[in-house]
């Protein structure tokens, strides 16, 4: 069994643009599949993966409705794929449309702090975050670097000091936020400084230099991750389509220093268990 749990479609009408303009946009960024739902399912299926999550990425507050009704549709329809939700920090009514998505059946929503040029210990993300641990939704966002921003909106020691401030205000203490990209791309040091062993998860998808071109990690460093936060806490993700699934699972399979328990949990059991909640 494999879950990816980092995975981004769009509708068949603006996938070709939607693609070329992210493409254009980024440094050494190329990609893997044509960005639709029938690709990501070819993928998944030359990569032997059982189930994909889908993030879908708010970049204005108008397109609450539209992210939204796309997601719960491949939720109504899709067997193999889990569509998070998405939300704006500008949204109106920010409590109302997170209780929308919990009574569809969202399982939880994806941030991402570049794309909307806030910070992520910005009280608009504090507000939503909070909010979401109330309810019990999951929050995964992008962290680190993002090779098509200057600025890093989610740098560990910020993303370290919301978790500490949720858990106090809310008193959630079960981990239920994400953070990418082994924590935060391109800044190892300081995930291992301020976030490994925290009460929260990590997901690994752009951590290996030889799949990504701008990744500067080696692959010590995933194994160091893992270990010190413990494989209970660690996501598989590929960030599809901006990686290859299958040369990402394969690469991932092949890491020394990992027991075969520890695989069996980054590549399903802990992402079984956050989708059951």
């Amino acid at each position: 069994m494999v879950i990816d749990f980092h995975t981004h479609i769009y509708p068949d009408k603006i996938a070709e643009r939607t693609i070329n303009a992210l493409v254009n946009s980024a440094k050494n960024v190329c990609a893997n599949t044509d960005g639709t739902l029938s690709g990501l399912l070819k993928s998944m299926d030359d990569a032997g993966i059982d189930k994909s999550v889908i993030l879908p990425v708010a970049t204005r507050k108008e397109q609450f409705d539209t992210i939204n009704n796309f997601a719960l549709n491949i939720n109504k329809t899709q067997k193999r794929l889990v569509s998070f939700g998405g939300i704006h920090p500008d949204d109106d009514n920010i409590p109302e449309k997170l209780r929308y998505l919990k009574e569809n059946g969202f399982k939880g929503i994806k941030i991402h702090p570049d794309y909307t040029g806030t910070f992520i210990d910005d009280e608009r993300y504090i507000k939503i975050i909070s909010e979401c641990a109330r309810l019990g939704l999951k929050v995964i966002t992008h962290a680190g670097v993002d090779p098509a921003f200057d600025v890093i909106h989610c740098p560990p020691e910020k993303a370290r000091a919301v978790l500490d401030r949720v858990s106090l205000e809310t008193g959630v203490t079960e981990p239920f936020i994400i953070f990418a990209h082994l924590g935060g791309m391109l800044m190892h040091e300081d995930v291992m400084k301020y976030l490994a062993g925290t009460n929260c998860y990590i997901e690994i998808s752009c951590s290996f230099p030889s799949l990504t071109h701008f990744c500067n990690n080696t692959d010590e460093d995933v194994i160091e991750t893992i270990k010190v936060h413990g494989a209970d806490k660690i996501l598989f993700g590929t960030d599809s389509p901006w990686n290859d699934q299958k040369a990402y699972i394969d690469h991932f399979r092949r890491l020394d220093g990992i027991s075969d328990k520890q695989k069996d949990m980054i590549l399903h059991t802990n992402a079984e268990k956050l989708l059951a909640d």
